[in-house]
């Protein structure tokens, strides 16, 4: 079976979604099929012009690729299954909607946030204009992989109408991640950063997402430290910290504690999800959460918010967490809930921290990536041999 994927353009600079693009690659060729991957290359983006960039990268995307695209359809000999990597790319959906194709969705947070279903995240007109042309896109999709159920029933939402196919296969966990002795891990990162671990630390892997909600991250963080008088550094690996969330590192009275770690190389993150003592995930929303598993996996406990798909991801084997309040009246009552949900985790014995961390570990044999691929693939070759 000949595969193609539409991927995101490389000039974006996004780091996750080439990782899955070259994942299902990777995936496809080992299973014997034959794979190429189109995306929009950078021509008007080349132009030094940074006050338009944006829309000299949207020409090169909507105006240059699309006729490329269609001269390669029109050249095409064989048979092929195309397959859209992200449900972002549904301007592309229309060139392949009469010929067997996938689209494979993560989340819908920025389609929920311009029809004004979050609050937390206001968009521009021009945004709402742009995720309406993305949503007639994918619209015309007749099969549709999702990232989780969270993911699906959103889907579902913003479809016309009922599809051929919409199927969820949750992603595959690196198998990199795995136990790693939490004192080995921190004696190396000691090392490593010059900040003293070895007693343990609290850990954050994200960017500047606003759904990722790092600032609450350090509102969680000085309430544990104010209410419980515990000494645990925290690391933030990950972006550059953003305006807001650096003038929120600068009020907190333990900001000599709090680390920004960027540009960390991926085997250094292992380590770091390996020696915490405690993984912070409250994020408000996600299309996934890959983190909970990569911590659950590597032997760390984790702290999450009680919402999909998080919830999804963590099963029964996360400390559990209000999603924070959009109202800034509430936010200190539930920083200090959360912190006293984390010093739970913190102060667990021995015995029944090895038993959290087991119980982790359990929940994320869901998440092998060849079971993953197994299922793309089956779906794939439905779709492919399809006589509808």
């Amino acid at each position: 079976m000949k595969i193609v994927f539409f991927a995101h353009p490389s000039f974006l600079g996004s780091q996750s979604m080439p990782r899955f693009v070259n994942y299902l690659a990777k995936g496809m060729e080992a299973r014997g099929h034959k794979v190429e991957v189109w995306s929009p290359e950078a021509y008007f983006s080349n132009i030094p012009l940074q006050k338009v960039k944006k829309w000299l990268g949207y020409m090169d995307q909507y105006l240059v690729f699309p006729q490329q695209v269609k001269r390669r359809l029109k050249a095409e000999k064989e048979k092929v299954l195309y397959v859209v990597a992200d449900n972002a790319l549904g301007p592309y959906v229309p060139l392949i909607a009469d010929r067997p194709h996938v689209i494979h969705c993560h989340d819908f947070l920025a389609q929920r946030s311009a029809l004004g279903q979050i609050p937390e995240n206001v968009t521009s007109a021009s945004g709402r204009k742009y995720q309406e042309f993305i949503r007639n896109g994918y619209r015309k999709g007749k099969n549709f992989i999702s990232v989780s159920e969270k993911t699906r029933t959103d889907l579902a939402e913003f479809l016309a109408q009922a599809p051929v196919r919409s199927e969820m296969v949750y992603n595959g966990i690196n198998p990199a991640y795995q136990l790693i002795p939490a004192a080995e891990s921190r004696s190396a990162l000691t090392e490593q950063l010059g900040i003293g671990l070895n007693l343990g630390y609290l850990l954050h892997v994200g960017g500047n997402q606003w759904y990722k909600n790092r600032i609450g991250i350090i509102e969680i963080y000085d309430q544990w430290r104010e209410l419980f008088s515990v000494e645990l550094p925290l690391l933030l690996i990950g972006e550059r910290p953003s305006a807001a969330l650096k003038e929120r590192y600068e009020r907190s009275a333990y900001k000599q504690d709090i680390h920004f770690l960027s540009g960390i190389k991926d085997e250094t993150v292992r380590k770091a999800y390996a020696g915490a003592t405690v993984f912070l995930f409250p994020s408000i929303a996600e299309g996934f959460g890959w983190p909970i598993a990569e911590a659950m996996a590597s032997g760390t406990l984790v702290l999450t918010t009680g919402e999909n798909p998080m919830l999804e991801v963590a099963g029964d084997a996360a400390f559990i967490i209000a999603k924070k309040p959009f109202e800034k009246a509430q936010l200190k009552a539930w920083a200090a809930g959360a912190a006293t949900v984390l010093n739970k985790a913190v102060q667990l014995n021995e015995a029944d921290r090895s038993k959290a961390v087991r119980k982790g570990i359990e929940n994320v044999e869901k998440f092998k990536a060849a079971d993953a691929l197994d299922k793309i693939e089956r779906i794939y070759k439905e779709v492919f041999n399809d006589k509808r």
